[in-house]
């Protein structure tokens, strides 16, 4: 199964290393990032969660659940889990799904036949309270993932959902954003009282609005 953005994202029930959950009760009106690893007991794969551990607050703050995933046994993740903890000087504390069967990782297409027949790709997938698929990023498995990126971009799909604006290359929490085209400029001066500054008609910034 091949998804793309703005699908509905596949619910599923699994074991972890926090007991059996079903996806979307976990997730529950909040948002959520499932990422997956090519296999335990790997070396970039024991920095990425003990840096998503790390985050644990940061993810708090933007009401956003993590989810980790390789084909592995549950027993193997709990053994491997006490390595993240002890080498990474953090406490893992979110589920890490356990697919041996490679259930979840055919629902989410994380297996690439060209890259590994066996293991998943470092997929990552940010979904949104409605359930819908708002990113997908896929790294080769000797790439580790760059978190504040993956933070950067929460941060615009959150800003970007409620309100009509775009954020622009590498904008950062904080910074102007971009007034969708979709809005004349006269509305838009009505509608973001803290200004509109005209670069061209299609190109009009505005400080981030719900700061």
């Amino acid at each position: 199964m091949s998804l793309r953005l703005g699908d509905i994202a596949p619910n599923f029930k699994a074991q972890t290393t926090q007991g059996e959950i079903d996806f979307y009760e976990y997730l529950g009106d909040g948002w959520g990032i499932l990422f997956s690893h090519p296999a335990d007991y790997t070396p970039v794969c024991t920095t990425e969660l003990g840096r998503t551990a790390h985050l644990a607050e940061e993810f708090r703050r933007r009401n956003t659940k993590v989810l980790a995933i390789s084909v592995d046994p549950l027993d193997k993740h709990l053994g491997w889990v006490q390595d993240i903890n002890e080498t990474q000087n953090t406490t893992v504390n979110f589920p890490i799904i356990a697919d041996p069967d490679r259930h979840v990782a055919t629902l989410y297409d994380m297996i690439h036949p060209n890259a590994s027949e066996n293991f998943t790709v470092r997929s990552l997938f940010i979904i949104g309270p409605d359930k819908r698929i708002k990113l997908i990023i896929t790294y080769p498995a000797s790439t580790g993932r760059n978190f504040e990126e993956v933070l950067r971009v929460l941060d615009s799909l959150q800003l970007t959902a409620y309100h009509s604006v775009a954020t622009p290359a590498d904008w950062k929490h904080g910074e102007d954003v971009i007034v969708v085209p979709s809005i004349p400029t006269e509305e838009a001066v009505q509608k973001f009282p803290k200004g509109v500054k005209e670069i061209k008609p299609y190109l009009r910034y505005t400080p981030q609005p719900n700061l």
